[in-house]
């Protein structure tokens, strides 16, 4: 199970991958979708309909079995996380940050994250110690990009 994260979302649609060029790229999501390998947090779905692309947040509605409720095991390994490390969370945000739940959701299910988000260490200047990447290395959750999806998956475009 793959517990997908905001800039996935984002880097597919917005910047890198583009559905009007990528085509099948959409139908191997959706498939993921359908098949019950991928989700998203609520707070995701909350993140792409204020920052999406217009074209990104009418995907994400006519995919709404992507975006799973958040149960109460989500929400107490996700208080646990934010707890542990507060500064995943981005103060100057003006909505709740998915990231701690993202990573709560994929370890609930013992799945894998993915994120297109890059650890402190890799940063040129990190504005913050902890991004999903630390984090999910700290509690020996697997995380991967966009990229390692496909990888994993073994599709080819």
């Amino acid at each position: 199970m793959y517990s997908f994260d905001t800039s996935v979302f984002m880097d597919w649609q917005a910047r890198y991958y583009p559905p009007d060029i990528f085509t099948s790229m959409v139908t191997k999501i959706e498939g993921l979708i359908t098949n019950g390998s991928c989700s998203s947090v609520q707070l995701v779905k909350e993140e792409i309909d204020a920052v999406g692309t217009p074209e990104l947040r009418a995907w994400a509605k006519k995919n709404p079995a992507l975006f799973v409720p958040l149960d109460p095991l989500v929400q107490v390994e996700a208080a646990s996380i934010e707890s542990r490390y507060p500064d995943l969370m981005d103060p100057r945000s003006p909505y709740q940050s998915a990231d701690a739940y993202v990573i709560a959701l994929a370890k609930v299910k013992g799945g894998t994250v993915v994120s297109q988000e890059t650890s402190a260490a890799e940063k040129r200047s990190a504005k913050r110690t902890h991004y999903i990447p630390d984090v999910c290395r700290d509690l020996g959750i697997p995380c991967i990009n966009l990229l390692g999806l496909m990888r994993r998956e073994k599709w080819t475009f």
